[in-house]
């Protein structure tokens, strides 16, 4: 790390040497030997500061130089923001590199708002290509770190492009370009392969990487090609060591799998469903020998049955007591695991992940899709308990990164509570007693109709699927008929395979998301659902689901491994559009589908990733289209 900052700090100071910034000049032999004296005896950033804030002219401004520079070394961005705000006020500074450094330091403190707005008001004002360079990569750097890799590449890909074409490095630049390039999907990675021969480098280098990854002859050509094709591309810097990486990366070889699933007590029920996904996935993807161990067991006796067993992989366990349990002894740390639920612990291994049929995932999808279409004021009904009031906080917070305007929430105690809950939302009982006030003025009979509330724009209902059942017609007789409608968006808890056997009709026009398996006609895997329903027509949603959750866990074996590494690569699972994140959680992309006709159709809605609040002004915002 420490060489790193060293290379940023000769890149940043390198700056000056391109520019017309005026040298600080002695004025006075004895000024200077009195300086170099002083100076030799400070030996952090902090003390050079304080010593510059107690001199004047070029020996202040000289010391503020070292100061700056120290602070970089020493990671201290803080202190290196006040120093830079510190040579604002000096004429001689060259104040275009100075407010760089501003915004470096503001990124790395995580003040991303301050940073972009910083080089937003540089944008105009940039002559040297060192400046050009140093400021679109610090702007790429803003938006990846708010999770958004598609909108970071056009900068990424224009400071390499610059600093190529003149022929100088930006620090780190490569290593941040490639972290973020390996983030894109194939398609999106398509969708960039133009502009400069610089960036067609990286976006070929990066779509080989998806394509070869776990095929070693076939990925080592292709690099072989890639270098042929980009002799001196920036690149070079980081592959030989990529490439070393890459080729070494094999998918797993699992022969011997353990699945640890409760298979007694309780949950005895829930492990019959995740056996049977285990079961159907290894009828398409055979293993030499398959182990399924009750999770309930001591961790000693499950570690015992695992080394004698010689397992190369384990799946489970499904409950977060056993996880917590079997972390907390290690029983797990030299297996490399699919774990099938969340864990609020420490990951004990880069080889643990976690898959969980997470409610957020489906509450982030919805949140995107409602400001891709434009929605600003959101209404939220939620069960008054512990899990609705985690999904509602959950929802808030994550929609307070992108909006100024407060979601409406209600939530409900129970069937008898329902009615209040949404008529005081939608402000019909407000209506209803002003009605009853021009009714009270008139003798004769007034024709009246109740009014609700149209700034409401959108509907999200997080009930299960009795609830919903319940909620919508309330929703569809207190919205004011001579009103548009509100779309009306649920999540996978709102749909039931049960109860819509024999009850669709409740709940026409209602969006929702869902996995793929419960949905006729959206896997591939067509025999897989026949078989299904042959065996366990009867069986729970929840049953169902589990199912496939164990279904997915046991097909992506083989991919794991690349999952992790790449985070654009997608798997397409019965449960839902799996990737990996960097801390080994599987994330899900659902299907969305609506109720119309009495039916359940799949529908196509846009959803594209929203763009922070303090973004949202940004002018001049790069896209790939």
């Amino acid at each position: 790390m420490r060489l790193k900052l060293v290379s940023l700090l000769i890149v940043l100071s390198g700056l000056s040497a391109c520019s017309t910034t005026e040298k600080p000049s002695n004025t006075a032999e004895n000024q200077s030997g009195q300086a170099n004296t002083a100076l030799s005896q400070l030996t952090d950033a902090q003390s050079m500061y304080q010593a510059a804030l107690n001199r004047q002219g070029a020996d202040k401004i000289q010391l503020l130089y070292t100061a700056r520079d120290a602070a970089i070394t020493e990671q201290r961005w803080s202190l290196l923001e006040t120093i830079c705000f510190e040579l604002e006020s000096t004429p001689s500074v060259d104040q275009i590199q100075n407010k760089l450094y501003i915004a470096l330091a503001q990124e790395k403190q995580g003040k991303s708002d301050r940073a972009l707005e910083q080089l937003q008001l540089l944008e105009s004002q940039l002559t040297l290509p060192e400046h050009k360079a140093w400021h679109q990569y610090l702007t790429a750097r803003v938006y990846a770190s708010q999770g958004m890799p598609k909108q970071a590449m056009p900068y990424y890909f224009a400071a390499s492009t610059i600093s190529n074409e003149n022929n100088f490095t930006v620090a780190d630049l490569n290593k941040d370009l490639w972290a973020s390039l390996t983030q894109l999907s194939s398609y999106a990675l398509e969708r960039f392969n133009r502009g400069s021969v610089v960036q067609q480098g990286w976006v070929n280098l990066a779509l080989y990487h998806q394509v070869y990854l776990g095929a070693p002859v076939e990925l080592h050509q292709a690099m072989n090609n890639w270098m042929r094709r980009y002799p001196g591309h920036p690149a070079a810097e980081i592959l030989p060591k990529k490439v070393t990486e890459l080729v070494q990366v094999e998918p797993l070889n699992v022969n011997r799998l353990a699945v640890l699933i409760p298979l007694s007590g309780a949950n005895e029920r829930l492990g019959d469903a995740l056996k049977a996904g285990v079961l159907a996935a290894l009828d398409t993807h055979p293993l030499e020998q398959t182990l399924f161990i009750d999770e309930s067991l001591s961790a000693a006796e499950i570690s015992l049955k695992l080394s004698e067993f010689k397992a190369d992989f384990v799946i489970g366990p499904l409950l977060k007591s056993n996880i917590e349990k079997l972390s907390t002894a290690q029983t797990l740390i030299d297996y490399p695991v699919m774990h099938l639920n969340s864990f609020e612990g420490e990951r004990i291994s880069q080889q643990h992940f976690f898959f969980a049929l997470s409610p957020e995932h489906e509450i982030q999808q919805a949140l995107e899709r409602f400001l891709t279409a434009g929605y600003q004021k959101p209404m939220l009904l939620a069960p008054n308990n512990s899990n609705g009031q985690r999904l509602v906080e959950y929802f808030n917070q994550q929609w307070q990164r992108y909006s100024e305007v407060k979601p409406q929430v209600g939530f409900y105690a129970g069937k008898d509570d329902m009615p209040k809950t949404i008529t005081g939302l939608l402000e019909v009982d407000q209506s209803k007693e002003r009605i009853q006030v021009v009714k009270s003025l008139f003798k004769q009979e007034v024709e009246s109709e109740t009014r609700s509330r149209s700034d409401i724009d959108v509907i999200y209902i997080l009930g299960d699927a009795t609830e919903t059942r319940l909620i919508k017609p309330y929703l569809d007789v207190n919205v004011s008929t001579f009103a548009d409608r509100i779309p009306l968006y649920a999540s996978s808890k709102s749909h039931s395979k049960q109860i819509d056997s024999t009850d669709k009709g409740d709940l026409e026009g209602l969006y929702f998301t869902e996995l793929p398996w419960m949905l006729d006609g959206q896997i591939k895997q067509h025999n897989l659902r026949q078989q299904y329903e042959r065996l366990w027509p009867e069986n729970t949603d929840i049953s169902q689901r589990l199912f496939a959750m164990a279904y997915d866990a046991t097909s992506l074996l083989g991919d794991v491994k690349q999952l992790s590494m790449i985070q654009g690569k997608r798997f397409a699972g019965i449960s839902g559009e799996l990737s990996i994140e960097t801390n080994g959680y599987v994330t899900r992309t659902l299907d969305w589908a609506q109720y119309k006709n009495k039916q359940i159709i799949a529908v196509e809605l846009a959803t594209e990733q929203p763009i922070p609040l303090f973004m949202q002004s940004a002018t001049g915002i790069n896209s790939a289209d």
